[in-house]
């Protein structure tokens, strides 16, 4: 039997975005993937369909896998011929035990390879804005255990040495041994007014940060409930997190926001949000696919000449229409003489990459406003190509047929429900993880509700963003309360709703 490879990759301190390139690859190509309690779920959205998921967390009180139990695991899976990675929070061999998983995969012959993380004795204070170095402070960073394996009969912490140290001291894992740890720096010489920082959850959207003095931290922490997994800093650098902490002040720190577009649309809301401090977690409510009978596309594009308008009510509509445009071997020239109208920027901006500019945009980016605004220019008896969704609203056509107009309602695309992951989502608003949702059209609303069974109780305390009044009112109608609505019904509207509700 043909022996698998085995990866251990450092996945950094928590944010998900601090993951190398070549972690990320490990990710991708593994057949199990064995992760922990401090390697963010996001990143478990890089595996294959079929990657085996194993959570092997360890926390301070509770272990669901021993070490040696971790060990052996990985020996099997790469006994069974599987690429196996082992993602572990911040770095492999920085108090990761990696040192430990690799020499059990050597004396099995298992060929392994360690790819470095981001350690979080640098990535969080450097989160906090403490540098563990700076020229006019110190030269020199430690990075301690603060749990000191417990079977061992004597530390071989060399307190002295640390005390005496102007170097910073970053303690990993030592929040239940705080006391001990500042009486016996005190004890060894350091200054009981030496600058302190703790951070807790750092570079996460939970982080927080205490500064105090060494000779008090340990009763700040029990008061303001600092707990696991923290970090502690010690050192004169601790002074300039009040200067430098950029974290924090930005507008949508500390928000987990969630993205219902579809996977292919989400990208340029979720890289808004994270650009301003929020973390974005993509659920996608729907996916893009074919109509369910093509032939009124097909006829449709055949007789181009017909048609006096053609209308896009969203960027699909124009993607799926250029789509059967190239089946047919047809191209821009075949649009010659037609009037074009776009609903709103984004469908405007898919017409101008493809070389066409639309004859009319409504101020306001609804059906409504399009009707409104080719009042007098589309005339009685004009064809219409009206290319847009299956599922899609009929005020449109209905009112163009009112005036006269012959409308070809031609559907180029169908909204299905998408592949968000109904379990983990619930799960995330059980646990009171997510602090708001935005929705981008009345599919994914509805959706969205198909995922949470119905029980919209699962939302208390969570604030909703549409991104305009038809999409709020399906919200509405599916008892659902939006708290603010887009003024300008775009993504960078959306966007703007979401930093005057923060």
């Amino acid at each position: 039997m043909t022996k698998g490879y085995v990866y251990l990759v450092g996945a950094g301190p928590g944010d998900p975005k601090l993951i190398t390139v070549k972690g990320s690859e490990c990710i991708a190509k593994a057949d199990v993937l064995v992760y922990d309690r401090l390697a963010s779920r996001r990143l478990l959205t890089l595996v294959r369909p079929d990657c085996e998921l194993i959570y092997c967390g360890k926390s301070p009180d509770r272990h669901t896998l021993r070490q040696e139990e971790i060990n052996q695991l990985l020996v099997d899976k790469g006994l069974e011929g599987k690429i196996v990675t082992r993602l572990k929070g911040g770095d492999p061999f920085v108090f990761g035990r990696g040192g430990e998983e690799a020499e059990a995969l050597l004396d099995a012959g298992i060929e392994f390879e360690v790819v470095p993380g981001i350690t979080s004795a640098i990535a969080v204070p450097a989160y906090a804005g403490i540098p563990v170095t700076h020229r006019d402070l110190t030269t020199s960073f430690a990075v301690i255990t603060g749990h000191e394996d417990p079977t061992k009969n004597e530390t071989t912490i060399h307190w002295d040495h640390l005390a005496q140290s102007h170097g910073t001291l970053v303690f990993l894992m030592g929040m239940a041994n705080l006391p001990l740890i500042a009486e016996k720096l005190m004890a060894n010489g350091k200054k009981a007014t030496t600058p302190v920082a703790i951070i807790q959850w750092g570079t996460r959207p939970e982080q927080r940060t205490l500064v105090g003095q060494l000779d008090t931290i340990a009763a700040d922490v029990k008061e303001q409930g600092f707990t696991n997994p923290s970090i502690i800093i010690v050192g004169e650098v601790v002074t300039l997190r009040e200067k430098l902490k950029w974290f924090e002040k930005k507008p949508l720190f500390g928000q987990r926001i969630v993205v219902t577009r579809a996977r292919h649309q989400a990208s340029e809301l979720s890289l808004a949000i994270e650009a301003l401090g929020g973390e974005a977690w993509e659920f996608p409510m729907i996916e893009i696919v074919p109509p369910t009978d093509s032939s009124y596309l097909t006829k449709a594009v055949s007789d181009l000449k017909g048609f006096q308008w053609l209308i896009f009510t969203s960027s699909n509509g124009v993607e799926g229409f250029f789509a059967e445009l190239k089946n047919q071997e047809r191209d821009v020239r075949d649009l010659a003489g037609i009037e074009i109208v776009a609903i709103g920027p984004a469908t405007k901006v898919a017409l101008e990459q493809r070389g066409l500019r639309a004859s009319f945009v409504p101020e306001e980016f609804r059906a409504e406003k399009i009707i409104e605004g080719l009042s007098g220019r589309i005339l009685s008896g004009q064809r219409v190509l009206l290319a847009r969704a299956e599922e899609a609203r009929d005020v449109l056509p209905e009112s163009l047929k009112a005036r006269g107009v012959e409308v070809w309602d031609v559907p180029v695309y169908k909204t299905v429900i998408g592949a968000a992951n109904r379990g983990e989502l619930q799960q995330m608003l059980r646990e009171k993880e997510i602090h708001a949702v935005t929705f981008t059209s009345s599919s994914t609303v509805r959706n969205f509700v198909t995922l949470l069974d119905g029980d919209v109780s699962l939302l208390k305390g969570v604030l909703l963003y549409s991104i305009g009044p038809i999409t709020s009112a399906t919200a509405q109608e599916l008892g659902l309360t939006i708290f603010k609505e887009a003024a300008q019904y775009t993504i960078s509207g959306l966007v703007e709703a979401l930093l005057e509700g923060k």
